[in-house]
């Protein structure tokens, strides 16, 4: 009898405690996690079902979330997705034909309308060159099917940039004709008017680039970025030699004067793709490539790889109390003053143990028995692979993601940039500037891939994590699209950051009937530039550059957005420099005080003497809901604390008057 009740009491206490957590979650007011796990989380094609792969990024719609778009199988067919934040998805949005097989596209506001248009650049009309055109934007969304004709570009891909200060894009490159000259670069200058009905886009110049032009390789890995640290971007070209080898040059931008040859040498042999990044954040843009003895023509797998990074040597950050200026010469960078330029400033790529701006990492070394993918063979013509680099873990220093290869797998791999010590490969002896260390936990959704054939990083959702989208060679019979979701929790911080081009006067641009209007918020501008300082927690100042969207060529898959991780900081970003590519006095501004994990929007000035326009949109990260539940519950204490106090006194005022009333004034009688 005492056991049958016991087991109904039992049986009652588990309803009970069932009803309570059905009546719990129901009015639970926070959402369940879409992801759970501290680790990559696989998230499926997200809705992008294209048999082919992604081409490029952009914001198509002005939302401010990162849209893609996707060429099939074909070369020839176009699908854009919109990303929908409320049901966490790419959506197909439209789809363009183009009539001659795609190699690249490059999305940018070509028109000055504050849209995304599309250049696309395709199969030429002969094997030595290159066709282009553009679908420009339509007011009301979409584009024109009528595509403006460009003229031609040879088969190295033009750049986009602003050469001429007017924040609109143009192109550089050279043009069939002049690929024989000894002055071979080209300038496709933007004269788009709007007003006329058959207006060109581009007009073909010969630039003012002072000094002796090389040979652009094909493929090159030509950026548009700040090199000599006064946040104007110059030019970084990869030339051919003519002997089977590869060389660089170097064109510092001087405004109205043109471009000057700053800088130019032999790369180290066997160099396939260079990316840019401030790897030991020192508010300098390194050099980060890959050198492979050879590359198969069959794979695309390379044999005695080696990442290779070339530290950018310039002035320095001060330190406390130094101005800065040592007998009329400049020593250091105030981090008050960081947009300085460094005429002397240099890279050493040459391979010697006492040359510590320069680092050699094998990749056996990493991955033994490994080597690297330098190339998609999937894709006619092949397309080269550069290192992606992002700061997955957001302390301050951008880490590498890519592929390798082991037997017939290719499977995408996360490097983390670590502080170099004893045992840490790619430092000497301990010593060096940063080493890189193989993450493993939480990698499965990385690891259990066996056919990529590209990756890069980007941000889902806005939601202040680098994400990752691998492409594959196969796939579910939707695609062969696959995101992983950064679900790791790192106690540090970030911040993105995007200049615009200066469309509409940057303010609301307007439709033809004038009545529907929309942010230029989607402009894809190459060529800002972004210095700051931050304290630590320990107090520790440090500073790091980010360029915004350095290259476009080749399918690199870049963000029109920058991403940079500011590490555990208990104080706002000191000072964030941003620089445009504007032939003014002042061509950067200098924003204090910017609030961690949020996102500025940079508007230069659409007219001379107007002044710099910047907005911060904060991000509602997933601590927010657990600060107000804090704060409401906090509030409902101290106010049930400070009811009872006062009840309590309420009642002795009582209890007081009433004892004071009941006493006797015997003096009285």
């Amino acid at each position: 009898m005492y056991r049958h009740l016991l087991g109904r009491r039992k049986g009652l206490c588990a309803l009970i405690f069932l009803i309570w957590l059905d009546l719990t979650s129901a009015m639970w007011p926070f959402p369940p996690k879409r992801f759970s796990g501290n680790s990559l989380v696989g998230a499926g094609s997200m809705g992008i079902d294209v048999v082919g792969r992604v081409i490029a990024f952009g914001d198509f719609n002005g939302d401010q979330y990162l849209d893609a778009l996707a060429l099939s199988d074909d070369q020839q067919t176009l699908s854009i997705y919109l990303w929908s934040h409320d049901e966490f998805t790419f959506k197909s949005s439209a789809t363009l034909q183009h009539p001659r097989k795609i190699y690249n596209v490059v999305p940018g506001d070509f028109t000055h309308s504050g849209k995304l248009d599309l250049l696309v650049m395709a199969q030429g009309a002969t094997s030595s060159q290159l066709d282009m055109s553009l679908y420009s934007a339509l007011p009301g969304g979409g584009f024109n099917l009528s595509p403006i004709p460009v003229p031609a570009s040879a088969l190295a891909q033009p750049i986009p940039i602003d050469v001429d200060g007017d924040m609109k894009i143009d192109l550089l490159g050279i043009t069939p004709s002049s690929s024989s000259s000894s002055s071979p670069f080209q300038v496709w200058q933007n004269v788009w008017n709007a007003s006329q009905p058959h207006s060109p886009v581009f007009s073909v110049i010969d630039p003012l680039f002072q000094g002796q032009q090389c040979t652009l390789a094909s493929p090159h890995s030509n950026a548009v970025v700040d090199l000599n640290g006064d946040c104007l971007a110059d030019v970084f070209l990869l030339c051919d030699d003519g002997k089977g080898g590869k060389t660089y040059q170097i064109w510092v931008n001087n405004k109205n004067q043109g471009f000057s040859l700053a800088l130019q040498g032999a790369m180290p042999s066997g160099v396939q793709t260079v990316s840019f990044a401030d790897v030991d954040r020192d508010g300098t843009i390194d050099m980060v490539f890959v050198t492979c003895s050879s590359v198969s023509s069959s794979t695309g797998v390379g044999s005695d790889c080696a990442i290779n990074i070339g530290y950018n040597q310039q002035l320095g950050l001060c330190g406390p109390g130094d101005s800065g200026v040592k007998q009329g010469a400049r020593m250091c960078r105030p981090p008050e003053d960081l947009c300085v330029a460094d005429p002397a400033f240099k890279f050493d790529l040459t391979p010697s143990d006492d040359n510590q701006n320069y680092a050699r990492v094998p990749i056996d070394t990493l991955f033994p028995g490994s080597s690297l993918v330098v190339m998609d063979n999937t894709q006619v013509p092949p397309l080269p692979l550069a290192l992606k680099l992002g700061d997955a873990n957001l302390d301050g220093f951008p880490d590498l993601l890519a592929i390798i290869s082991t037997g017939q797998d290719h499977v995408p791999k996360l490097l983390f940039s670590v502080p170099c010590a004893s045992g840490v490969i790619g430092c000497s002896n301990g010593a060096g500037k940063r080493g890189w260390a193989v993450h493993t936990k939480g990698m499965d959704a990385l690891d259990s891939i066996k056919d990529a054939r590209s990756v890069s990083f980007l941000d889902m959702d806005e939601d202040g994590s680098l994400d990752i989208m691998v492409q594959r060679t196969s796939g579910s019979g939707r695609g062969n699209i696959m995101f992983v979701q950064n679900n790791f929790y790192y106690d540090a911080f970030f911040l993105k950051a995007i200049v615009l081009n200066g469309a509409c006067g940057n303010g609301w641009c307007y439709g033809p009937n004038g009545t529907d209007r929309y942010h230029p918020f989607g402009v894809s501008y190459s060529g800002a530039s972004y210095k700051y300082t931050v304290l630590d927690t320990t107090g520790s100042r440090s500073a790091a550059q980010v360029g915004q969207l350095p290259q476009t060529s080749y399918q690199s898959l870049h963000t029109p957005y920058s991403f940079f991780g500011l590490g555990r900081t208990n104080n706002y970003i000191e000072n964030l420099f941003v620089g445009s590519t504007m032939h003014t006095a002042q061509h950067y501004i200098n924003i204090e005080g910017v609030i961690p994990n949020s996102k500025v929007v940079i508007l230069p000035p659409s007219n001379p003497g107007d002044p710099w326009k910047r907005e911060l949109f904060l991000k509602p990260g997933e601590w927010i809901p657990w600060v107000t539940l804090t704060v409401v519950l906090g509030t409902i204490i101290l106010a049930v604390i400070v009811l009872v106090l006062h009840l309590n006194e309420k009642h002795e005022d009582e209890l007081e008057r009433r004892r004071a009333s009941h006493h006797i004034n015997f003096d009285a009688l």
